[in-house]
């Protein structure tokens, strides 16, 4: 038997939580299981998968509360950032249960290739056993973003969260058992990814993996993981660019809200920020006006809008990477105070494009101001990185909006608006070392199916 786990809050350090951790012996099991809820699901009409997905949606709306508690708790989040979760969660699953209605196949014109005495269709089936990796900072809403998907195709699956917040991801599969779903077609294991990550990844059972985390691990699963669909959302170090027309204001409000939610401890977190030359210093006057008015604290306390890092040690590595900056040359503008998990806000101006903070991905509550000459300026330092989840421009100018719409390589780029910003309708997803497919339900769905063919001889 494994050691039990123990689960921290991150802003006070105590122990929440200790529950059994699992070994390779009992994922195999577990595995072995989800095998049979494959023959389950197949059981269980659209329709009703419809149904156990929106009154799963119906159960976490009348357990929210206890959701954010263990949100707060578990992650750290504000209390307002763990309602905001909570409610996404709601909407995943019902836009999942909308997929479920709307799975259909296609008829395939076997005339059109000179067989009139042909005919047939394709059905989209499940693709099996998904093998569901989920992070810390969303542990809720992106373990729903894996889950929903997966039930609306009719795959059974295995959930494995983060080990720092697996409470929800539990809670959770606790909630999709009382709306209605059987038992084996949903599973969590709980351990670290060196050993219970592993043994999901390395298994022959699952037919897809999906994760959301590093690039670093994103890589060590397509070693790994043999003959399977993949879908990664590996991290970015997300860039906005600020044209001379733009709206300053609107632009530094916004970046207020995009840098620094979370503790920065966002996929998508606004952490570049390439400004046009002549507009360069009101724009950082301007954020740094804005910016100075979080408030950081108790993430229980409603008037909290930036609270603990998931471990001190993350703040250890950040602060290491800012003096490294400050030796290459950057100009610290805003310095966050320290207190215990709590980091405040920093902003960082003029930091040479070869160092850390601006080639990796901070995941912290920073961010850094540069100026650039012009547009394409902005876009070739957007571009000159692994990384290309979604960018951003702000600028009145269509023309220019378009050219950066087309010019930066990510799997989404928004006009006016941080990246930081996501809807659980969308697409998204990234390009390069951002990772591979596209999540929002009706885009996960395709990757967690499979086109059968059906044909009938006529003649």
């Amino acid at each position: 038997m494994a050691e039990n786990l123990k689960v921290f809050n991150p802003y006070e350090g105590s122990v929440i939580a200790e529950i059994d951790q699992d070994t390779p012996s009992s994922v195999a099991a577990k595995l072995s299981l989800a095998r049979t809820g494959l023959i389950k699901m197949r059981d269980l009409t659209q329709q009703r998968r419809a149904e156990i997905l929106n009154k799963a949606a119906d159960l976490v709306s009348k357990y929210a509360e206890e959701f954010t508690q263990i949100l707060v708790m578990e992650v750290g989040k504000t209390i307002r950032e763990a309602r905001s979760e909570v409610a996404r969660c709601q909407n995943t699953l019902r836009l999942s249960a909308v997929e479920a209605i709307k799975l259909r196949g296609q008829e395939v014109a076997f005339s059109a290739a000179g067989h009139p005495n042909k005919q047939g269709f394709y059905k989209l089936v499940p693709c099996g056993v998904v093998a569901a990796i989920t992070p810390f900072n969303f542990p809720l809403n992106l373990a729903a973003h894996k889950i929903g998907p997966a039930i609306a195709a009719g795959c059974s699956v295995i959930l494995k969260p983060a080990s720092a917040t697996p409470l929800s991801g539990i809670k959770l599969a606790e909630t999709l058992y009382d709306a209605g779903l059987p038992a084996e077609t949903l599973q969590v294991v709980i351990g670290p990814g060196s050993t219970v990550g592993n043994a999901l990844v390395e298994s022959p059972i699952p037919r897809m993996v999906t994760f959301t985390g590093s690039k670093t691990v994103g890589e060590e699963i397509t070693r790994h993981a043999g003959i399977k669909k993949i879908a990664l959302e590996l991290g970015s170090n997300s860039a906005v660019v600020i044209l001379s027309d733009a709206d300053l204001e609107r632009a530094a409000k916004r970046i207020r809200i995009g840098g620094y939610c979370l503790a920065g401890q966002v996929c998508i977190s606004t952490q570049r920020v390439y400004v046009e030359e002549e507009v360069y210093q009101p724009f950082l006057d301007l954020l740094v006006s804005e910016v100075s008015t979080l408030k950081t604290g108790n993430p229980l306390d409603e008037s909290t809008e930036l609270g603990p890092m998931i471990e001190g040690k993350q703040i250890e590595r950040i602060l290491s990477w800012i003096d490294e900056a400050k030796t290459a040359g950057a100009e610290v503008i805003m310095e966050g105070k320290r207190e215990g998990t709590v980091l405040g806000p920093w902003i960082l101006a003029k930091v040479p494009e070869d160092q850390k903070l601006i080639k990796m991905e901070a995941f912290a509550p920073l961010v850094v101001v540069n100026p650039v000459k012009d547009l394409e300026d902005a876009i070739c330092k957007v571009n000159d990185t692994c990384y290309g989840l979604q960018g951003a421009v702000f600028t009145k100018d269509l023309k220019k909006a378009f050219r950066a719409c087309d010019g930066i390589d990510a799997g989404g780029v928004l006009v006016n608006e941080v990246p930081t910003f996501r809807v659980d309708l969308m697409p998204y997803g990234g390009m390069k070392g951002s990772g591979l497919g596209r999540e929002g339900p009706a885009y996960a769905i395709r990757e967690m199916t499979e086109e059968k063919l059906y044909l009938f001889d006529l003649s």
